[in-house]
């Protein structure tokens, strides 16, 4: 824990503690908290995933934590490594961007200890809580348990790629019996690192493909999200991207093996990145052939 950083306990009569806590099972007793307890009231939607993970997976957490929290929705997720710290990185990329860290350790411990950097600066411009003790000694029980809380805070849980024992699959779980929505990022179906995820959408959770969905979702309309210009556009993209989306921008209707051709990229690596551009809203996909997405 950062210096001069306070530890604020705050129990269930207390009026700062989260109605949406209030009301799922097992409700935590109370919270020990570090930064801006006001983010527990706000719009908040939880981005997981796994600890393993794929430079798609990599791109897609810190892209949609950074929209979300342009759009000033607080992006909750458990600090984990892998799509848990991308998701909290991306919400810190706006200057304004907020973000809540929920441990299941105590306050301070940094989970892992590679972490601590992040773990100060979501103290300063967001939240860390944790239900435990700051002398709670740990225990593994309490990274499966924090995930009631992630899901709790939250309107909508969005898992970015989880495999088939992923514990972001149990926070999916739980959000679904919490009456929460739950999106999942659609991935390569001979991907170990999607397998999790296309078997929530198969079993009716909702793909993301346009992150404005949650967005609206959650009652804001969309901004920073597609923008009103190709240049405003383009700066949110890597080099890759900017390439294959010029090209859709040139002559639309061309199809991944016609971009692969044209671009010199092999057509896996262009599949990816246009999955990553139709989540931006950039392009749109019709009968194998892709477009502009924001005509």
């Amino acid at each position: 824990m950062g210096e001069n950083m306070k530890i604020i306990r705050l129990d269930r009569d207390s009026p700062d503690f989260p109605v949406s806590l209030l009301e799922i099972p097992r409700a935590p007793k109370r919270l020990y908290c570090v930064g801006d307890i006001s983010l527990l009231s706000g719009r908040c939607a939880a981005v997981v995933g796994s600890r393993r993970h794929t430079i798609y997976g990599k791109q897609v957490a810190m892209m949609i934590g950074r929209m979300l929290a342009e759009n000033g929705i607080t992006v909750v997720s458990g600090m984990a490594k892998g799509i848990d710290s991308f998701a909290h990185q991306g919400a810190l990329m706006p200057e304004n961007g907020k973000t809540i860290a929920v441990l299941g350790t105590a306050i301070g411990k940094a989970y892992p200890a590679s972490n601590q950097k992040l773990m100060d600066e979501i103290e300063k411009r967001g939240l860390v809580i944790s239900e435990y003790p700051p002398d709670f000694p740990g225990s593994s029980y309490g990274f499966p348990a924090r995930n009631r809380i992630i899901s709790g805070l939250s309107q909508v849980t969005i898992v970015v790629e989880a495999g088939l024992n992923s514990g972001s699959l149990i926070t999916a779980q739980i959000a679904g019996e919490q009456g929460r929505t739950v999106y999942a990022v659609p991935g390569n179906i001979n991907s170990q690192f999607s397998i999790g995820t296309n078997l929530l959408i198969r079993d009716g959770a909702s793909p993301l493909v346009v992150i404005e969905d949650v967005v609206r979702e959650m009652g804001v309309e969309p901004s920073g999200i597609v923008g009103t210009d190709d240049e405003s556009l383009e700066s949110s993209m890597g080099e890759d991207e900017v390439a294959i989306y010029r090209l859709v921008r040139g002559e639309q209707g061309l199809t991944p093996d016609q971009i692969g051709s044209r671009s010199g990229l092999p057509v896996s690596k262009v599949n990816g990145i246009l999955t990553v551009l139709e989540i931006k809203g950039a392009i749109t996909t019709s009968s194998g052939r892709i477009f502009l997405g924001h005509i």
